[in-house]
């Protein structure tokens, strides 16, 4: 199981365990550096598995800070209250939808479900910027998300290949 959920990019199921309530804020130039670290330390383990580069890995960060887009949890600081990026997801307003583009967790953070307070954060901003749906996709090979995200309502809707990038794509409705 551990060999599943290192290539996640994110959790498993659960509240967050071991850790108070993370605070989930937009991201700022000053975060890129452990955005990049986050992401990177994530998905790395993902490229042995699909045999490519994750698209994550290779995204302009500074770019996505700049335009919104990113929001990072926050594990409460240490003794000089200095906080730390645990967590992020990635998220697009469309004209229909909420794009997740990305959800990944430090891999020091796995297994404390840190995944259900971004996933909730996400059908907030959605809800929020008054759009019904959230929509994502995962690569085929990635099991373990196959079994996570319909758990949290989302269903799969198609399978389509982009490139070297097989993947499922799901939707949750906002009621």
């Amino acid at each position: 199981m551990a060999a599943l959920r290192e290539c996640s990019g994110w959790d498993q199921v659960g509240s967050v365990r071991g850790m108070t309530h993370p605070r989930i804020r937009p991201a700022v130039a000053a975060d890129v550096p452990e955005v990049k670290t986050v992401i990177d330390a994530a998905f790395r383990p993902c490229i042995a598995r699909i045999g490519v580069v994750p698209v994550p890995m290779e995204a302009d960060h500074a770019a996505d800070v700049a335009a919104g887009k990113v929001f990072v949890a926050e594990a409460p600081g240490d003794a000089a209250g200095t906080a730390r990026v645990t967590g992020l997801v990635v998220l697009e307003p469309r004209e229909d939808h909420l794009h997740l583009d990305v959800l990944a967790v430090r891999p020091a953070a796995r297994g404390t479900g840190l995944g259900r307070p971004l996933l909730e954060f996400a059908e907030a901003r959605a809800r929020a910027l008054g759009l019904p749906e959230i929509r994502l996709f995962t690569h085929a090979m990635m099991w373990e998300n196959q079994r996570i995200y319909p758990k949290f309502g989302y269903e799969a809707v198609e399978r389509g290949v982009t490139g070297p990038y097989d993947r499922i794509h799901y939707r949750k409705r906002l009621e």
